[in-house]
């Protein structure tokens, strides 16, 4: 347990990172699989709409430094195949 007042202010502190991190992480994978459920439906332009969301998602979340830049780059990368987008 922390003991001085600046580990328990730091312990705060990330708890409330950890939530927004998790939040952020949420909409990354509601986000891919809304896509993907479309994509099994056949539906080409629902999930294409849904396709800037995914990205600014994943921005983001680079951004905030949960992912790295080669990952979010990979991800982005791979929903747009799974489109057929160039």
């Amino acid at each position: 347990m922390a003991i001085t007042k600046s580990a328990k202010k730091a312990i705060r502190n990330s708890e409330r990172k950890h939530i927004s991190n998790l939040k952020r992480k949420k909409s990354m994978t509601d986000v891919r699989k809304d896509i993907e459920k479309l994509l099994k439906a056949k539906d080409m332009k629902g999930a294409a709409a849904l396709l800037p969301k995914a990205f600014k998602s994943i921005d983001k979340a680079m951004k905030k430094g949960l992912l790295k830049k080669n990952t979010a780059a990979r991800r982005k990368s791979r929903l747009a195949k799974l489109l057929g987008v160039k």
